[in-house]
């Protein structure tokens, strides 16, 4: 039932799509905007997410007529308009100062568990074993809590020069993985 083999494809598959050291910059601009990343209400929440979707994912999609292609498209289109705003520092996504839940969106949905996620996910439930994937999602969220608690600690080593640089650079890694997206499903 379970098999390392399926476990470390797994894990290895959902940590570069989840890519949450490249969203380094993206918690950090969070963090600045909110004062504080709650990393249990993200990480609970990511979680949530992708066991839901693995179970339920393709009824979800059917149930309003989406297909795989839209459904990454959409993803695609909201991963380059965050790369646009890493790039040209600026905001597109109007942000309510009242209300503190970049924990949740849009960390938690869509950076952590997106369209491409979700996708993965269910290629991943037709792929392997249902066990190995749940300890595969498992393991991805202890990396991203990590990350996610660490991230003062993170900024202070960056600095405010190295933070910049790394938005940017990443924001252009979002934007080719955006493009990529287009190309691939449209």
């Amino acid at each position: 039932m379970f098999s390392l083999k399926e476990i470390f494809s797994v894990t290895l598959t959902l940590f570069a799509v989840i890519d949450i050291l490249g969203s380094i910059p993206i918690i950090i601009q969070i963090r600045q905007r909110e004062g504080k990343i709650h990393s249990e209400k993200a990480t609970l929440v990511a979680g949530l997410l992708m066991v839901v979707f693995l179970f339920l994912g393709q009824s979800i999609l059917s149930l309003f007529g989406v297909d795989y292609q839209s459904f990454a498209l959409a993803g695609a289109i909201i991963i380059f308009l965050i790369g646009m705003e890493m790039i040209l520092g600026i905001e597109l996504f109007r942000n309510d100062p009242t209300t503190r839940t970049g924990s949740i969106v849009p960390l938690a949905f869509p950076i952590i568990v997106g369209a491409g996620t979700m996708t993965t996910l269910l290629s991943l439930r037709a792929a392997y074993s249902l066990p190995n994937v749940l300890v595969g999602i498992g393991l991805n969220l202890v990396f991203v809590f990590i990350v996610l608690k660490s991230s003062a600690w993170i900024e202070r080593k960056l600095g405010k020069a190295g933070e910049d640089i790394l938005r940017r650079v990443f924001g252009v890694i979002l934007l080719a993985i955006a493009i990529k997206l287009f190309k691939s499903n449209f």
